[in-house]
């Protein structure tokens, strides 16, 4: 370790977590923050691919539903 070259490292290296971060919003305004130009049916499929939308029909507000930093 001592010969890498840390710049050449950390351009190379990123990290990914395992947790998933919600911002104090709707689920809806979370996702377009990936897209800001999504539609309700983007948004739609792409909680579908993620295995959340199971989750979010069992709530009345769907991607309305507000969440927060520590999921809500």
């Amino acid at each position: 370790m001592k010969d890498i070259n840390l710049r050449d490292f950390r351009q190379k290296v990123g990290y990914v977590g395992q947790e998933p971060i919600l911002f104090n919003t709707t689920i809806k305004e979370n996702v377009k923050l990936g897209k800001p130009t999504a539609s309700d049916e983007e948004i739609e499929t792409s909680l579908k691919k993620a295995n959340a939308w199971e989750f979010i029909q069992k709530h009345e507000q769907g991607i309305d539903l507000h969440v927060g930093a520590a999921g809500g």
